[in-house]
Parts: structure tokens; sequence; C-alpha cells
């Protein structure tokens, strides 16, 4: 087996990011449309159904874990301690967790009471973000470095005033929950940890994985017919399920699509010497398998993103390997470029995910209502589809101009 490298980017993984972005972009902006597609939606509560919504998450888990062994590798390569990897995964779980908080809030918009709109704290919002975690230019320039500093502390400031005269609809006070960007944190810091102690070990990753997966079996309730209940049903509280709430393991499902990710870039560095046909083979016998134990855990558990079912696990892992595969033999092909609309969504992450709220702010302070015939059914798509576009377009933009959130 040839030395494992990876100081080589993976341009295949930034693509299945940008293209996750994108629909999760596109998904996210249902709210605004009428009479949309059931296929493309979330599945409701207690159905048993997977929509395209409810493969973009754990499918961004999956690449959150690709990147992992690629970021951890190269920090070792530059000569970075383990300590200060460490506190850099501390950092970047704390920046996730403070953005995921202020996006939640957010949410159900303001108390009428507060003496700004939704639109403004959304602008507020990305002020301070931008201020704070914004890749600014290196330089060695004193004055610049006085200035960056500065920026920081004006955002850290500006983030402070939101969170002090933030009050919800009912009258609550700013809280800590951190949403989707939240649970995103808490799952990177599980499995980057975990990648820290084990490094690219397969003999250590993939009994991890089995064990978030088991987790996962044991832990959510079966289908009615195989009596509605857990297989490890135990009176609450006990001391198992508060220490899987302690590491934020939760189910197990979340870090199990990430721990998924982490293998499959693994692999993907330490067989990068075999054949195309070797590579097809694993690849399509990976979905096959994945595929049919979804199908028979089915027959046992619904299949639902809401309550995070074994079978959502093997049908999205199954679907993102799939994607993973052919991304890779494009790139292969030499037709990377073939993405290139949608790239900045791929290496500006973070700026992507901001942006829509900054449109909607927009929105709200202008008061511009979109005519009623863009809003539903075929052209409601299209609308999405458009503002998805607008959105990475507008990352771009921004990238030019140097502001491009990173932590």
């Amino acid at each position: 087996m040839a030395p494992a490298n990876y100081n080589v980017r993976n341009v295949a993984i930034d693509i299945l990011r940008a293209l996750t972005m994108f629909v999760m972009i596109f998904v996210n902006d249902f709210w605004k449309i009428h009479d949309v597609p059931h296929w493309l939606e979330h599945a409701k509560y207690g159905e048993d159904f997977m929509g395209l919504a409810d493969v973009v998450f754990p499918c961004f888990l999956f690449v959150v874990g690709m990147s992992i062994p690629f970021a951890i590798e190269r920090r070792y390569s530059k000569g970075f301690s383990g300590e200060s990897t460490i506190a850099h995964i501390l950092s970047r779980t704390f920046a996730l967790l403070i953005m995921g908080a202020f996006i939640t809030n957010s949410e159900a918009r303001l108390h009428p009471d507060v003496s700004y709109s939704i639109g403004i704290y959304w602008i507020l919002m990305a002020i301070g973000f931008v201020c704070i975690w914004n890749q600014y230019p290196r330089t060695d320039n004193i004055a610049r470095k006085r200035l960056y500093t500065v920026l920081k502390v004006v955002g850290a400031l500006v983030l402070l005033y939101v969170a002090v005269t933030f009050r919800s609809p009912k009258g609550g006070v700013f809280g800590l929950s951190g949403g989707i960007l939240g649970s995103i944190g808490w799952t990177y810091l599980v499995c980057a940890l975990l990648y820290v102690y084990t490094r690219d070990r397969l003999k250590y990753l993939i009994p991890l994985w089995i064990a978030f997966v088991v987790i996962c079996i044991v832990g959510t309730r079966m289908r009615t017919e195989w009596g509605g209940e857990p297989i490890l049903s135990l009176p609450r509280p006990n001391f198992y399920n508060d220490f899987l709430g302690i590491l934020r393991i939760g189910n197990g499902a979340l870090p199990a699509f990430t721990m998924g990710g982490i293998i499959l870039s693994v692999l993907s560095v330490k067989y990068a010497h075999l054949k195309v046909s070797g590579k097809t083979i694993f690849a399509a016998a990976t979905v096959i398998v994945f595929l049919l134990i979804g199908f028979v855990l089915r027959h046992y558990w619904i299949l639902a993103k809401v309550g995070a079912t074994p079978p959502w696990i093997f049908y999205v892992i199954a679907i993102a390997v799939g994607t993973y595969y052919v991304i890779d033999r494009i790139v292969a092909a030499g037709k990377a470029h073939w993405f290139d609309v949608i790239k900045p969504a791929g290496t500006a992450t973070l700026t992507t995910y901001l942006m829509p709220y900054l449109a909607y702010a927009a929105a709200d302070i202008t008061g511009i209502v979109l005519p009623d015939w863009f809003t539903h059914g075929f052209m409601g798509i299209v609308n999405c589809l458009c503002f998805a576009f607008l959105i990475i377009g507008i990352t771009w933009l921004l990238g030019r101009m140097h502001i491009k959130l990173k932590i």
C-alpha cells in the first residue's frame, strides 16, 4: 500500500460540499412558495418517507467528516502539535455554536417591543459574524493587524448588543440553542477529537462507526407492530442516556454520518492507487449493500429524518457515497469545471450559509414581495433555484472583495 498523502486537495470533496450547499439553499427557500412536490420536502413527523430535503443535512455532516482527515493530517504535516489541533477543533466548535445560537433565536422572529425589525437583526448578525470570523488577508503591516483586531472587537460588541436586546415573540430572552449549526458543531467536535486519537487507522475508525450505528439501532423507537419502543428502553433518568447526552452523541445517527465520511476519505487516500475498475466495484458494492441494509431495517423502523432512524442512516450514506464517486470520476476525467457555477459554495461554505439571511433581511426592510405567479408549483421551484444561484453568485462576489467567513 502506498503511503497516505493528505496534502493533495481533494477537489471532489469541495464539489460535493458545494452541491450539498446548493441543494440546502434551494430546499430551505421553500417556505416562501406553495404547492411544492412532496418528494422535494421534509417528511412530516411520524411519516415513513424521505424527501430530498431530508437528505441534505446528513449529507453535509458526511462531507464534514470527509474533510476532517485532510484538515487534521495537514496540520500535523505542518508541524502543529496535538494540543494546538485540539484547541483549533474547540475554537471551530465554539464558533459554530455561537453562529447557530444567533440564527436559531431569529427563526421565530422578534417581539413587537424590540426596537428593530428582524431584517435589522439579520444584518447586525451578519456584520458581527463577518467582523469576527472573516478570513482577513495575511499582512505584516502593523496598522492593518490592529485594524483587524478592532474589527473583531466591534463584531463581538455588535453580537453582544443583539443578544442583550433580543426578545422572542413570547418575551423570552436570548437562548443558547444552536439549531442546525449547533448540531454540526457538536458532531464535528466528537468526530474530530476521536480522529485526533485514532488518526487514519481503520481498525479503530470502523468500530467507532459501528458503535454509533448500534447506539441508533438500540435507542430508536421501532415500528408500532414491533412494540413502538426502543430495543434498549431504560427508565429515565439513567446513566446510559445521560452519558450520551453529555457527549452530545444523541441517538448516534449524526456522528454516524460524519464518521462515515471520515472513513470514506481515509479509504480514498489509502487506496488511491487502485485501478478505476476496483474503485467502481467498491463504490457500487457499498451503495448496494447499504441500500439493502436500509431496506431490511425499514421493516423494523420507519424511514425518517425526524427521529433519526437506522434506515435513514444507511439510505443517506449510500446516496452520499454514490454521489461522491460520480463526482470523483468527473474530476478525474478533467471535467471539474462543470461545477464552476456552484464552486464558491464549496470553498466559502459558511459565507454561503449566511447569505440567505441577508437576502431575507433586504426583503423585510424594503417590503419587496414576489408576484403570486412566481410562488406556485413549477414557477415556485424555478424561483428557489434562481435564489440558490443568486446566493452563490453573491458569495463569489464577496470573496472577490476578501469577505469570506473562515473558522
